[in-house]
């Protein structure tokens, strides 16, 4: 057996395995959470799409404007392939910024944990640089701080919410795709603040545009770092 050229390290056991592993996993990660860009004026503008599995993510804080919510029943697939449902609240905002954002999905790879962590925006806490259009959020748990401004509305039917306009100017209706007489929340702004949670789906299918953006891949369980908490107050969505 001829011995490595010279300069190149001799790779350690296991090791050409794993890279090969690593290498075909990835695409399917990033299939799991699709994400597509494109650089548009000095920011990374992308449709930011997560299904499937639950996804763990951390912000310092979330604004956004005509946002409701309502109580939906959510397919979920288990781990043996079979499908069962979920009842998740499920959140939108017509327009928001966000002062950071990271997810984090564990992945098994030959056997193996990997943590797959996606962040976007930069590390200041007083900048919301991160700016959505259209986000859908289904929320399975979360801890932070919420504060609703304008007119607020608890316990409305669900089917009633309204938070983004068709092409016309007119809401679009049941846009949560909520069952009739489900609690539902309508509100004209809301603001969350440092925020560690599990959705089963993410959606921005409309506009996010964000300063940075980076991509990992951790060997084991690995979380997202605690949200720092925001300072000063958000600019308009």
């Amino acid at each position: 057996m001829s011995a490595p050229p010279a300069g190149r390290p001799v790779p350690e056991e296991g090791r050409t395995h794993w890279l090969r592993s690593l290498a075909v996993a990835v695409p399917a990660l990033l299939a799991a959470g699709s994400l597509a860009g494109a650089m548009t004026s000095g920011a990374l503008a992308v449709d930011l799409l997560v299904q499937d599995r639950p996804v763990d993510f951390t912000t310092s804080s979330l604004y956004g404007t005509q946002y409701g919510a309502a109580v939906v029943d959510q397919s979920v697939v288990r781990p043996d392939g079979t499908t069962s449902t979920l009842r998740v609240l499920r959140m939108g905002f017509a327009d928001g910024v966000v002062n950071g954002l990271c997810l984090s999905r564990p992945q098994q790879i030959a056997g193996v944990t990997y943590t797959l962590l996606l962040t976007l925006g930069d590390s200041d806490p007083g900048t919301w640089e991160i700016r959505t259009r259209n986000t859908v959020l289904d929320l399975r748990n979360a801890t932070g701080e919420l504060d609703m401004d304008g007119v607020v509305d608890l316990n409305v039917n669900g089917a009633d919410v309204k938070t983004v306009k068709d092409g016309t100017g007119a809401y679009v209706v049941n846009p949560l795709d909520s069952p009739q007489h489900r609690f539902g929340i309508q509100a004209r702004y809301a603001k969350f603040d440092s925020i560690t949670g599990t959705a089963q789906d993410m959606q921005i299918p409309g506009l996010l545009t964000t300063p940075k953006l980076g991509l990992a891949m951790r060997r084991g369980t690995v979380a997202c770092p605690k949200p720092a908490a925001p300072t000063g107050t958000p600019g308009t969505p």
